[in-house]
């Protein structure tokens, strides 16, 4: 099996584990609930839990303890997309090919879809207890890494620079700041997860939290370069958004030619250290290097 059938395998599964833990459709809130189920199964890469799980096989766990974390990272992340289309923030009409959450429902009910995702991951997270019990230092720790990894000092940390630093020139340092935790902090998170649920030591936490981060950054500038080069129909979302919103972007920094020398580096460098680890994965390596030279 080549690298695209196994990676529509995947993706097969985790749609599968997202529908197990779809909450369900009933009472006067269930506008809400099928908000949230056309927001999060919309489609997509789903990066993060697949990453997750490889991350958890590569450190030797076996069993479903990690699916209910799997749902939960993939319900943060599709609530931060929620919110980032709403026209507060980045008033896309678009996301994965079709209208988004609050297009269709209303800007009221894309609120609380978003607000709603970000709760229900946390519950759905918390069913780790009742799988695994003897396992609950475990995933004590992995619920506070998620917890941290989406926080103030993570992912919503950078959506709160990159939304106050809108409309003028920022430095290359601060474009950083807000790539390593808008998009590099789920990322790590996610690997990181997966290593802790497995029982990997601190040292291979580390470790695996340092691939992720350059992966993460390297994924956000080959990003941006798809938002110059490539189209709406091969995105499923819009293109030059970044510039519609006059955001500075590696590319609007150092141009494409040099955008693309860093996705490179940064890559290599990542897959150099996961070759280097003890544990071997070929498609957690094949998975990295596709991902920060995709096209879409």
């Amino acid at each position: 099996m080549n690298f695209k059938e196994e990676y529509q395998k995947r993706i097969e599964s985790i749609e599968g584990i997202l529908e197990k833990f779809l909450p369900e459709q009933k009472g006067y809130q269930k506008v809400i609930t099928e908000a949230m189920e056309y927001s999060l199964m919309a489609g997509g890469k789903r990066l993060r839990p697949m990453l997750m799980r490889e991350s958890f096989e590569l450190f030797g766990g076996k069993g479903k303890l990690i699916e209910p974390f799997m749902a939960a990272i993939e319900m943060i992340h599709t609530y931060s997309l929620v919110h980032d289309d709403l026209p507060a923030m980045d008033n896309d009409d678009y996301r994965r090919g079709r209208k988004t959450t609050h297009v269709v429902y209303g800007e009221d009910m894309g609120i609380l879809a978003g607000d709603a995702l970000l709760n229900y991951a946390f519950e759905t997270a918390c069913s780790a207890f009742e799988l695994e019990p003897e396992k609950s230092l475990m995933i004590g720790r992995a619920l506070n890494i998620l917890a941290g990894k989406a926080g103030i000092y993570g992912m919503i940390g950078g959506q709160v620079v990159d939304v106050k630093e809108s409309g003028h020139k920022i430095t290359g340092d601060m474009l950083d700041f807000i790539y390593r935790l808008k998009t590099g902090a789920l990322i790590e998170a996610s690997v990181m997860i997966g290593a802790v649920l497995a029982g990997a030591s601190d040292e291979e936490v580390l470790k695996i939290e340092e691939i992720a981060g350059k992966v993460g950054m390297a994924f956000q500038i080959q990003d941006d370069i798809l938002d110059v080069t490539s189209t709406t129909e091969m995105l499923g979302k819009p293109v030059h958004s970044d510039e519609k919103n006059e955001k500075t972007t590696y590319v609007t920094l150092r141009g494409i030619e040099d955008s693309r020398k860093e996705v490179k580096r940064l890559t290599s460098e990542a897959l150099d250290t996961l070759k280097g680890m003890k544990n071997e994965n070929t498609f957690l390596n094949e998975l990295l290097e596709w991902l920060v030279y995709r096209e879409k």
